[in-house]
């Protein structure tokens, strides 16, 4: 027994061992606050909660901080990642409220820099004061984006509400939505080498590539991820024209490739929905086509519009928006 019981402890020293130097590893040396898949683990579990709701999934806890992509993160006491806002609008002051997901949020770009934030401020430079309010929220998808409006943000009173609609929103809504672990909640090095072995998974085993996984969202119109999203549309359409709020449909494009760009259908898609409902449609990728896509992006390995992109952005989209105003 006793000759057993040494190996035993042995193999358990070296194993906890190792587990805390990988962990001493990747918190000191491999976590310089910029690698994507450690960032978004920590917006996770500093900055979001569970939703009650099953079908938001998941949403901003209220008066959260955090250091994400080298910049800093607040959330309101409303959970926006924006200033505190009355739910009555000021006396001629028009509202715009902004939904969508990690782009609008403004992933890896300061608040100020956010194309929410850059089109209050050419409205303000332009002589008018506007309420912009900035609800997008990481990893949601149009379903998710329109339930939160219907259930929460509905209460801000928006004259004109703007979905922004990305590539991936055709996404099914993720179903596991219970808390982390207290392993995951706290192990860099778990997440840092999930995200290694995934990497090394889809070099040798294969898989999609990203534009194929993109476009199978979708399948030429008739996916049920797509579907759905085009359900939420309709019905987000349907209480604008209730309440006569002027929508507009903002299609943020795919970065990767600006100059080759390979989600024409995708756009197309998203503009016959917006005018089968009655809702104004503007296409943001000319306002970014005429540039390097590399220079727009929040770091090499991250797409993500940084905040040169953020600004062309803001600046196409608030010509839509002027005479909507």
């Amino acid at each position: 027994m006793r000759k057993l019981l040494f190996p035993v402890l042995l193999g358990a020293v070296t194993i906890a061992l190792t587990a805390l130097f990988l962990e001493a590893a990747v918190r000191l040396v491999v976590d310089d606050g910029m690698q994507f898949d450690l960032e978004m683990w920590k917006y996770a579990r500093d900055v979001k909660v569970v939703s009650p709701n099953p079908t938001i999934g998941h949403e901003h806890g209220p008066n959260r901080k955090a250091e994400l992509m080298g910049v800093g993160v607040e959330t309101s006491a409303q959970g926006l990642r924006d200033r505190e806002f009355s739910l009555e609008p000021k006396p001629g002051v028009p509202r715009i409220l902004m939904i969508g997901d990690s782009l609008t949020f403004g992933w890896g770009v300061p608040y100020g820099a956010t194309f929410p934030k850059r089109i209050e401020r050419l409205f303000a430079d332009a002589g008018q004061e506007v309420e912009v309010i900035n609800t997008g929220v990481g990893n949601w998808n149009t379903v998710q984006e329109v339930t939160y409006f219907l259930t929460k943000a509905k209460d801000f009173k928006p004259n004109i509400i703007v979905l922004n609609y990305f590539v991936n929103d055709a996404e099914p809504v993720p179903e596991n939505r219970a808390p982390p672990s207290f392993l995951m909640r706290n192990c860099y090095a778990c997440v840092f080498i999930a995200g290694r072995v995934d990497m090394l998974r889809r070099l040798f085993f294969g898989g999609p590539s990203w534009d194929e996984y993109y476009l199978d969202l979708y399948g030429e119109g008739a996916a049920p991820g797509w579907l759905a999203a085009k359900a939420a549309i309709k019905e987000l359409a349907d209480y604008c024209k209730a309440n006569n709020i002027r929508l507009i449909i903002a299609n943020l494009p795919e970065l990767h490739d600006v100059a080759n760009y390979r989600f024409d259908k995708v756009t197309e898609l998203v503009r016959e929905a917006a005018a089968e409902n009655g809702a104004a449609f503007v296409d943001l990728l000319p306002a970014v086509r005429n540039e390097d896509s590399a220079a727009l992006w929040v770091t090499p390995p991250d797409p993500h519009p940084n905040a040169f992109a953020n600004e062309l952005l803001a600046n196409g989209l608030f010509e839509a928006l002027k005479p909507l105003n």
